[in-house]
């Protein structure tokens, strides 16, 4: 899971509840102190939230965005039905496609981006909305073009497993014993940071880890769907990703007609671990559009 690098929310942000006609959604708002000069609405990933992007809030905001980054249904401070159903691919590119109408009706049409899992779904909306499409262009940032590498594939079938005889608070118990145990030498987060992990982790809907953990062992390679959208597109990484591999991520951006991005020094989450770069590589990108 991505680990935000802190919690306090930039001067330039807030908290907010989006109203659309899908429902209520918990939010993170940033707004520039001067011109407005676009919009981004940012879509989190599996076991996520709206605060993987705190770190890219006030870097873009102070360029001129408004960004709008969100908790999807099932996630975090967005709640959800105990019903897998409302959390496969379609019903949650339908959220996006409103969350854009909600977003739009403000500040115009945004940028889309979806991290991991949420690339999957912000590809869902792109597909489910035609011609022509509601945002200015689209950014996938360390997602893939189908399933996830097969390693991550069976830690996501043993999450599975768990979530089928165990609860979160349980999960979460042992997820902490097979990290203690690991012997890995991974710096601990603050621990204001691992008390939010704790607390996001067991605020998930289950129905929704178990939906979204599915489709990430499963997905389907639907890139020439995807290239045929007419929207400018980003395909952008850490050199380090684990979840899909930087080739795979780079042969995808390359049968997309897509611009390509690696971030040096990052992982699975640039956007969390290098956020200064991975916001100046989203304002160039922007920034051909304005």
């Amino acid at each position: 899971m991505s680990t935000p690098p802190f919690l306090t929310l930039p001067r330039c942000a807030r908290a907010v509840r989006l109203d659309t006609t899908r429902g209520t959604f918990a939010a993170l708002e940033a707004l520039p102190d001067g011109p407005l000069r676009a919009t981004a609405l940012l879509v989190p990933g599996f076991t996520g939230s709206k605060e993987d992007f705190i770190a890219l809030l006030e870097p873009l905001s102070a360029a001129g965005v408004r960004v709008v980054a969100v908790d999807q249904r099932g996630q975090h401070e967005t709640g959800g039905p105990a019903d897998e159903a409302a959390y496969q691919l379609p019903e949650l590119g339908l959220d996006v496609l409103a969350l854009t109408e909600a977003v739009a009706a403000e500040s115009g049409p945004p940028h889309l981006l979806g991290h991991s899992f949420g690339g999957y779904v912000v590809r869902e909306a792109v597909l489910a909305a035609g011609e022509p499409a509601p945002w200015r262009s689209l950014t996938l940032l360390s997602t893939g073009p189908a399933a996830i590498e097969p390693n991550e594939a069976a830690r996501t079938k043993l999450l599975l497993d768990a979530l089928t005889v165990l609860d979160l608070e349980a999960i979460w118990q042992v997820m902490k014993e097979m990290e203690e145990g690991s012997g890995d030498q991974v710096e601990p987060p603050a621990p204001e940071v691992a008390a939010f992990l704790h607390r996001r982790w067991v605020s998930n809907v289950p129905q929704s880890l178990a939906a979204m953990g599915r489709r990430l062992i499963a997905e389907p390679d639907r890139v020439p769907e995807l290239a045929a959208a007419a929207l400018p597109k980003l395909v952008l990484s850490g050199d380090r990703d684990y979840a899909w591999p930087v080739p795979w991520q780079s042969a995808m951006a390359e049968r997309l007609g897509a611009r390509r991005v690696v971030i040096e020094g990052s992982g699975h989450s640039p956007n969390a671990e290098r956020p200064a770069e991975t916001a100046r590589a989203l304002l160039d990108f922007w920034a051909t559009f304005r």
